[in-house]
């Protein structure tokens, strides 16, 4: 299972008799204490869900980056949209990170950034600005294949949050059904395009326009949970034996 990884010495050093958790010490639902205060900077409640899937609900806070995202114009234009979603989501993060002042209590600070965007044919498909541009996202897109790449920055307060700790993106293809006009229009009328990059979710109506997927499908709902424990599991070792 992706959550069952990264064996771990137990304080004599010895190897523990069973695989663990990616995530067992920072999870109080799991009945573990907590070894660090994660905030994630979105509002996103698709990321909220997947951190509360991993076990986390309860274990982090919420603090919204007000990172300008139309700052990003030009390099939006020009960068390779793996790029683009890594530094937006540094830019989100480092944002959260500036109002936040040292921790007092020794325990360490992670904030999580990140940002999701559709790609099609290296055109970066962000949030629709009305229906009319959403109608035409889906409509571009109907029986083609498209990526879907999220970018995810962790900083941490061991280093003072100069920088990212992790900084990576996930990518999945995604194919789509032939969608008619009358499809496009009917899914539009719901509401859920509109506040979702590429003008769809695919864990919602949208699932049904999705013919296929190649990939991380947690990635494309808005964050790729498999590849974040891994990298935060990683963050707080490097913290724990003070190499962070």
């Amino acid at each position: 299972l992706p959550i069952l990884a990264m064996t771990r010495h137990s304080p004599d050093g010895s190897p523990p008799s069973h695989p663990a958790l990616l995530l067992p010490r920072i999870s109080p639902p799991l009945g573990i204490s907590p070894h660090c205060r994660l905030i994630l900077a979105s509002q996103s409640p698709r990321r909220r869900e997947i951190l509360d899937m991993m076990g986390l609900a309860g274990s982090y806070e919420v603090i919204v980056s007000s990172f300008d995202e139309s700052t990003l114009f030009e390099l939006k234009r020009t960068a390779d949209p793996t790029d683009y979603v890594k530094h937006s989501a540094c830019q989100k993060a480092a944002d959260v990170c500036s109002r936040l002042s040292s921790p007092e209590d020794g325990c360490p600070v992670v904030v999580i950034g990140s940002d999701t965007v559709v790609d099609l044919d290296g055109d970066i498909l962000e949030k629709p600005r009305d229906e009319a541009e959403a109608a035409d996202m889906l409509k571009r897109m109907s029986g083609r294949t498209h990526l879907v790449h999220t970018g995810v920055a962790l900083y941490s307060s061991s280093n003072g949050y100069s920088g990212p700790s992790s900084n990576f993106s996930v990518s999945t293809k995604v194919t789509f059904a032939e969608l008619s006009d009358a499809d496009i229009s009917a899914y539009v009328a719901t509401g859920e395009p509109m506040d979702k990059a590429g003008a769809y979710g695919i864990q919602g109506v949208g699932g049904q326009m999705v013919r296929h997927i190649d990939g991380d499908f947690f990635a494309v709902m808005g964050f790729p949970m498999h590849q974040f424990g891994v990298e935060l599991t990683k963050l707080l070792d490097r913290v724990a034996t003070g190499v962070e």
